[in-house]
């Protein structure tokens, strides 16, 4: 959520980033009017307070009998204004970044850099639904019977490199002199404190939900209203509240987590694409960082961020993309989102593996949680979540990539160490 005043003082910026993020229907002087009457409520509070206070002095019991009647009036009028004006102010998205091109939909989006060369074959490159099901390592068919379209069984070798990728994953983040080395790598000066291994619950409720600004739908997620509760999309949903309504020391940020969990979604708008393969599922798992900083070093730890995703894919040795997506395509609570493409040669295409969303104070503005400066003053923590992998994406770009003539799949060099093989084989019923 924006902070009122700014929105005051900044008009125009917030009625373009609301016209460039595609959010109609928002009427600024709404809701300035109504901060106006809530604060006019709330002097009217103070004002009838005042004069309690002095009619209990003068022991003028029938004055301060009315005047109470009085204040529950008031107090009841704020309350509306407050939920009222609460309400508006939900409903204003972040405003981007200067650096976010400004475009209606995904066509907006801008390539920053391009990594690695894309592999050359000397046979046709199949899709990973063909090599999967070849090699029994992908079972959608069974699956269907079992759970229905868009869920699958996972076997054998491709089982064991999704365990590899996460091994591989935290013993990286959890390296202190490991991280500190992506970071010079990348010319980013920045504390490289590790990440906290976190596995997340993968059920939130509503309400927090709300206050972390993703809004869903019954069309698009997994809820169960007579419990409040739903389930996630992503790692970050419970991992962005773990500090809602806390107040962080300065000293102590900053915070860092790698959360590893399943994730639901229903998919409802994707009727008709992707249908085959493991690209599109209503369950899936991945690997999310959730960090909290200070203001002033919000951009910097995004840029830190997408520097270990791009480690991590470095060495993988996948050929990807990097993304600074548009305004029209951004998330509602986004300041700059910035993508990872990886190639996909079975599909012909590059396709989004990662995403990167530096939201600034507008999550935690809304989760109550603050920042206590060394000198006393409070303000909002600003926060970044980010993908490390999302795991059927990434076994989709290790197994088309790797391909071999014979149908099996090469491990990337870097995973044989966890995986104790170097080749991806059919499964042996």
């Amino acid at each position: 959520m924006l902070d009122l005043q700014f929105i005051r003082d900044n008009q125009d910026i917030v009625r373009n980033a609301c016209k460039n993020k595609n959010r109609s229907g928002i009427d600024l002087d709404k809701i300035l009017s109504l901060a106006d009457e809530r604060k006019k409520a709330s002097g009217e509070i103070s004002e009838i307070n005042r004069k309690r206070n002095e009619a209990q002095a003068a022991r003028d019991f029938e004055a301060g009998k009315r005047l109470k009647e009085e204040l529950t009036l008031a107090e009841e009028k704020y309350r509306s204004l407050e939920k009222e004006l609460v309400g508006f102010l939900t409903k204003i998205p972040n405003v981007p970044s200067p650096d976010t091109p400004i475009g209606p939909d995904e066509s907006g989006n801008k390539v920053l850099r391009q990594w690695g060369e894309k592999p050359v074959f000397s046979f046709a490159p199949k899709a990973h639904w063909d090599l999967g099901e070849a090699l029994g390592v992908i079972d959608s068919e069974k699956a269907a019977d079992v759970s229905g379209a868009r869920f699958t069984y996972l076997k054998g070798d491709l089982a064991l490199v999704q365990f590899a990728l996460v091994s591989f994953v935290m013993q990286t983040l959890t390296s202190g002199e490991k991280l500190a080395q992506i970071a010079a790598d990348a010319g980013i000066e920045i504390n490289t404190k590790p990440f906290i291994p976190v596995i997340p619950p993968v059920m939130v409720k509503k309400n927090v939900q709300v206050r972390m600004a993703r809004f869903l739908t019954p069309e698009e997620h997994y809820m169960f209203p007579e419990d409040d509760i739903m389930l996630v999309g992503s790692a970050e949903h419970t991992l962005g509240p773990l500090h809602m309504d806390e107040t962080l020391r300065e000293e102590d940020l900053p915070i860092r987590y790698a959360g590893y969990s399943t994730a639901f979604r229903r998919e409802a708008g994707a009727a008709g694409k992707d249908t085959r393969g493991i690209l599109r599922q209503h369950q899936f798992d991945k690997i999310e960082m959730e960090t909290f900083v200070r203001p002033e070093d919000g951009y910097r730890e995004q840029d830190f961020l997408v520097a270990v995703q791009e480690h991590f894919m470095q060495e993988l040795k996948i050929p990807h993309q990097v993304v600074s997506v548009c305004t029209g395509d951004m998330g509602f609570p986004d300041q700059r989102q910035i993508d990872i493409e990886a190639w996909m040669p079975g599909q012909d295409t590059y396709r989004e593996t990662h995403s990167s969303d530096y939201v600034g104070g507008f999550q935690a503005r809304r989760l109550q949680t603050r920042l206590k400066r060394k000198d006393g003053t409070t303000e909002p923590v600003h926060m970044n979540d980010a993908t490390v992998f999302a795991m059927g994406r990434t076994l989709i770009a290790i197994m088309e990539n790797y391909q071999k003539e014979d149908g099996t799949i090469a491990v990337p060099e870097v995973l044989r160490p966890f995986m104790g093989k170097d080749t991806i084989g059919k499964v042996a019923v």
